[in-house]
């Protein structure tokens, strides 16, 4: 009883550190860091919701972070019989980020995956920040290169794209550039062209795709905010059927606060990472396939000695 009682314990204050921000540290605003005149940021997080935002953590920042997705809420696997997702889990990653500088950030993660078709997913990134909105330019520009590899125990049956015949299929790449641009301090848009590249796939796919996604930010208050995020796909003719792949989209309410960012989101989404949910979304939003999830990240910031 002892035992348990201290392992609660010790649980309850993990889930402390990471919800409520301490004092001691260091304060995130709601501001751009440049040597010109105020700036707002035009987006709060490194993510918008499923995929990146224009923005980088500032240097020698390092955030932890926990995404979540829940089971579909409605239709023929949601409902109250699940608690309309509740019950399921579709995927969870937790990764550390780390601003290098201003402009450079670099990250690693661990995804469960959704094993449709990749499961147990280690990820990396890298993101260069190169515009910054101000005088000198109309948009904020980021570049974003990253890539997944999957441990997950290989297929027997050869017909399936977990087969894995060589250790280079297991991996999979993404690059994206990311323009974006805030109109006053309410409002920010922002345009994601990305390459997926597989080196894997099945009969009916293709290994390079392309997409384009869009996305918004309304701030409603200094610490809340409404988003919306899409991303379409272009495949090629024959390639990819509309029945069985589909385009993510989401919608999301953001609370931000001292070194701190929430975001509570709905989407069809059910895998994390642009290698996952851009190229393997399948479920339908018409047909009540959205779910609800969740991301904290928590930042801490190491001061110059």
């Amino acid at each position: 009883m002892h035992q348990t009682i201290q392992m609660k314990s010790k649980v309850t204050y993990f889930l402390w550190m990471l919800i409520f921000p301490l004092n001691f540290f260091a304060q995130q605003e709601d501001t751009e860091i440049t040597d010109e005149p105020f700036q707002p940021k035009t987006f709060s997080s490194t993510r918008i919701i499923c995929g990146h935002s224009v923005e980088t953590l500032p240097a020698r920042t390092m955030e932890f972070r926990i995404e979540h997705r829940f089971g579909d809420m409605f239709g023929e696997n949601g409902g109250a019989q699940n608690m309309f997702g509740f019950d399921n889990l579709a995927d969870i990653r937790i990764a550390l980020e780390y601003g290098v500088t201003n402009d450079l950030m670099i990250g690693v993660g661990r995804a469960k995956g959704t094993a449709t078709p990749y499961r147990s997913l280690l990820d990396g990134f890298v993101k260069y920040r190169i515009l910054r909105q101000g005088k000198k330019s109309p948009v904020s520009l980021t570049a974003i290169a990253g890539l997944t590899f999957t441990y997950m125990t290989a297929s027997t049956d050869i017909s399936q794209v977990s087969h894995f015949p060589k250790v280079s299929h297991r991996f999979a790449y993404f690059t994206q550039l990311n323009a974006a641009r805030h109109f006053g301090d309410r409002l920010s848009v922002a345009v994601m062209p990305t390459l997926i590249h597989s080196n894997y796939v099945a009969a009916n796919d293709q290994n390079d795709l392309f997409a384009l996604g869009a996305a918004a930010r309304v701030k409603l208050t200094g610490r809340f905010a409404l988003i919306a995020e899409y991303y379409h796909t272009f495949a090629s003719e024959g390639l990819r059927p509309n029945d069985t792949y589909k385009r993510s989209l989401g919608l999301a309410l953001e609370w931000y606060t001292f070194g701190h960012n929430f975001t509570i989101n709905l989407t069809n989404a059910q895998g994390i990472g642009e290698t996952q949910f851009i190229p393997y979304t399948t479920s339908d939003w018409l047909k009540g396939q959205f779910r609800l999830g969740f991301c904290v990240g928590r930042k801490f910031a190491f001061e110059n000695e």
